[in-house]
């Protein structure tokens, strides 16, 4: 599923004044590209996420998935949060199933497909493992799977790997990165970590302070790896990341003043 967003900006108004988000957002995803959204803390990035998947209207300008306007959430697109948001009461097995029982899906169809990904993403010993029982790189597969349970053709990760440690999220992304790669989905991923933007995916767009803009887009490419794209943490040792790496930023230009 194609993405489109053309002139959208966003206005927040508080009890005092009228504040601008976004300003002028022009872009495009392909359908089965992977792309993420950089930039400073404030500008937006989770606020284009809010657009895409229709939780939130633009003041300006339209969002379009396949051509069609975007008006209200759809189930074709998926969307993950920075935090798991497991339901500590439901086993593993129970939170994967809440978007069937939301369709009104037929319970063993469902469950049979609930198995299939929590197997495949090595969680099969832990279907009937309630959420305080896993590690934090655990509860987010698990999570992943409950995104993935309805088959979206879009899945737009919100920093999902922010609050695990370094090792976890290095670990993490190569799994996530196989997972979706064997999916084929449009995936955007808004994160605040340069690295893992350019390491998993394969374009970056990077944003302005607020009102965020699109400052800069960098295609990511590792010739120096083969013909087949490495996985996120053989891309680190690659020579084109740390120029990739050292370009976006100088873009964010973190030490400006506010």
């Amino acid at each position: 599923m194609t993405v489109a967003l053309r002139g959208v900006s966003l206005n927040y108004f508080t009890t005092e004044r009228e504040l601008l988000a976004l300003r002028g957002i022009d872009l495009d995803v392909a359908r089965g590209e992977f792309v993420a959204i950089v930039g400073p803390s404030g500008c937006g990035k989770s606020t284009l996420l809010s657009l895409i998947s229709g939780l939130m209207r633009p003041s300006q300008g339209e969002v379009s998935l396949e051509g069609r306007p975007v008006r209200e959430p759809s189930p074709r697109v998926g969307y993950m949060f920075q935090k798991d948001t497991l339901l500590e009461w439901r086993t593993v097995l129970d939170n994967v199933l809440i978007g069937g029982e939301i369709l009104g899906m037929e319970r063993a169809a469902a469950r049979a497909r609930a198995v299939e990904l929590l197997t495949s993403y090595g969680l099969k010993e832990f279907l009937g493992s309630m959420p305080n029982q896993l590690s934090g790189g655990m509860r987010q597969r698990v999570a992943l799977a409950r995104t993935l349970f309805t088959r979206p053709e879009i899945l737009l990760l919100d920093e999902p790997f922010s609050a695990l440690d370094f090792q976890t999220r290095l670990a993490l992304c190569d799994e996530v990165f196989e997972i979706l790669k064997a999916e084929k989905k449009t995936v955007i991923l808004v994160t605040h970590d340069i690295g893992e933007a350019i390491s998993m995916t394969e374009r970056v767009i990077v944003m302005s302070r607020r009102p965020g803009a699109i400052k800069a887009e960098h295609r990511i490419e590792f010739p120096s790896a083969g013909a087949l794209r490495p996985k996120p943490f053989e891309a680190r040792k690659c020579p084109e990341f740390s120029r990739y790496f050292e370009a976006i930023w100088n873009e964010l230009d973190i030490h400006a003043a506010h």
